[in-house]
């Protein structure tokens, strides 16, 4: 699609009065291998090639995608959708102004031109490492996704951008069993980078800290629910932080007044010792990129400083309800869907205290080591996380471990509850499901102590 045809292209779209028009051209290739024990269980490869088009008129939104990226396919889709306008037309003239991509993201080589062969090495290190730790061990499995994917985004405000996208990701799974519980425990190592950013990385030492967790937590005792002081530890579980009030600071939400943080720019809504970040300019991050997917440069947005709200997540069409800016945080999974709003990587910024600090000014509580799924509702901020490997904490030590914890609690009063905040940040991968499909999208935060927080167990139950 040269720079002729997109203008032709957007030009089509606005002929009935849509006062923005915007073309998004995706060519992706993906690649998934996954292997059990030492057989490779599953290999899968797709080519997703297409282009999606969406016109505004004020609020409203008209959105279609295609197969056909041929200019007489791109016309036809646009002249489809074009005729749910009927007015005078507001522009009919565009040109495309020339500006330098950032460089965030840079690979020297890309996903789709590697072997197989180069991929399944790390993963025979894993399940070797896992397999051969205990006879305990009764599941090792492993896996390599990486996706290259190429857009080109072209709209009617003199946008015309090029981005290329190289994610890959390793994780790992071990499962446990003395015959008569079993337990797993799993992790994953991930970027928006190429192959040779493994090369450094000790896959080994990865390996078996996800076998030593399953079969230590053979051990575990069930939980006792109850209110407590609670520790989550770095690195994923900043997935507190994204589920729990990240999705409620994304326009989305915000935009339909259906988040519990509407309105309160410029309020403290969280402890002063709180300050959170969405930064999609981090270099070859997980979620970083050099444009969002409305071919707007990404940036480091402050959300939360010192307590107080500083910003939302802006996308370009809920800024317009908004009456604000979009701030490079619009995403979408691919050429099917319409962008809006989303987290890249998300974090709790490094605070003043150490681990050791938190843990020994801790009476009791729960030491929330990893975090595994939860569910949120942005609306009310309410939510539960299932903790994957916890540990009591009594007089400011780590005791016994535990299992089946759940942390229930609601966003808005979490933040506000958190009176310790270490200095030791490190990140978690994952993918975010929401209104524009699945994403890659990084969490992360130090260690964090939350005052009274509610927990659920079935320990003590008969």
């Amino acid at each position: 699609m040269d720079k002729k045809i997109a203008k032709k292209v957007l030009l089509e779209c606005l002929a009935t009065g849509g006062d923005y028009a915007e073309i998004y051209l995706e060519d992706t290739i993906k690649n998934s291998i996954r292997l059990m024990t030492k057989q490779i269980d599953d290999i899968n490869a797709s080519h997703l090639y297409g282009a999606g088009i969406r016109i505004l008129k004020d609020n409203a939104e008209v959105y279609g995608y295609t197969n056909d990226v041929s200019e007489a396919g791109l016309l036809k889709l646009a002249r489809n959708l074009r005729s749910a306008y009927n007015s005078k037309v507001l522009i009919s003239d565009l040109k495309f102004t020339d500006c330098e991509v950032n460089k965030h993201t840079d690979f020297k080589v890309l996903s789709k031109d590697i072997p197989n062969s180069s991929k399944l090495c790390y993963l025979n290190t894993c399940v070797d490492v896992i397999k051969n730790y205990s006879p305990k061990i009764v599941q090792a499995i492993a896996t390599f996704t990486d996706e290259t994917q190429t857009v080109t985004i072209a709209n009617s405000n003199g946008v015309y951008k090029t981005d290329v996208r190289n994610h890959q990701r390793v994780g790992a799974v071990a499962v446990a069993s003395d015959g008569k519980d079993m337990q797993q425990a799993s992790n994953s190592y991930g970027g928006n980078f190429d192959i040779t950013a493994y090369e450094n990385y000790d896959f080994k030492d990865f390996a078996l800290k996800i076998a030593e967790t399953a079969v230590a937590s053979l051990e575990a005792e069930d939980m006792v629910g109850g209110v407590y002081d609670v520790v989550i530890h770095n690195a994923f579980g900043g997935v507190i932080f994204h589920e729990a009030c990240g999705h409620s600071l994304e326009a989305t939400s915000v935009a339909k007044d259906m988040s519990v943080f509407c309105g309160k720019l410029g309020q403290k809504i969280a402890a002063d010792c709180v300050t959170a970040i969405d930064d999609g300019t981090i270099p070859n991050e997980w979620g970083s990129a050099n444009i969002d997917d409305e071919g707007n440069p990404t940036k480091k947005n402050v959300l939360i400083e010192n307590g107080i709200l500083k910003s939302y997540m802006v996308d370009m069409r809920n800024g317009r309800r908004m009456n604000t800016s979009a701030t490079g945080s619009s995403r979408r999974q691919s050429y099917r869907f319409s962008p809006t709003s989303r987290m890249t990587n998300t974090y709790i910024a490094n605070g003043s205290s150490t681990f050791e600090e938190i843990i020994a000014n801790t009476k009791y509580g729960l030491f929330a080591k990893t975090m595994s799924g939860g569910s949120v509702s942005p609306a009310t901020g309410e939510f539960n996380f299932a903790v994957g490997e916890g540990f009591m904490i009594e007089n400011g030590k780590l005791t016994k471990r535990v299992k089946g914890a759940t942390l229930i609690g609601n966003g808005k009063d979490t933040l506000l509850n958190i009176d310790m905040v270490a200095n030791n940040q490190s990140f978690g991968y994952g993918m975010c499901g929401s209104a524009s499909g699945s994403i890659p999208a990084c969490v992360g935060q130090p260690t964090i102590r939350v005052k009274n927080m509610t927990v659920g167990g079935n320990g003590g139950k008969k």
